[in-house]
C-alpha cells in the first residue's frame, strides 16, 4: 500500500479540541515531528482537516 509523510509544522495551542486529536491520531504531537501512514481516504481526510498545521513531506 501507498504510504505518505507528514511533518507537523503549526502549533496547537489555542485550536479547537478536535484538531488536536486529529493530530495526535496522526501520531503528532509536537512541532516538526514526522509520521509515515497509509495513504487511504480516511488518512486524507484528516490530513484535509488539519491541513494548516502540518505538510506532507512525501506521497
Amino acid at each position: 500500500m501507498a504510504k505518505v509523510t507528514v511533518r507537523q509544522t503549526g502549533s496547537p495551542i489555542r485550536r479547537k479540541s478536535d484538531q488536536r486529536a486529529t493530530l495526535v491520531g496522526l501520531g503528532l504531537n509536537r512541532v516538526g515531528r514526522t509520521s509515515t501512514l497509509d495513504d487511504n481516504p480516511s488518512v486524507r481526510g484528516m490530513i484535509a482537516k488539519v491541513h494548516h498545521l502540518i505538510e506532507v513531506v512525501e506521497g
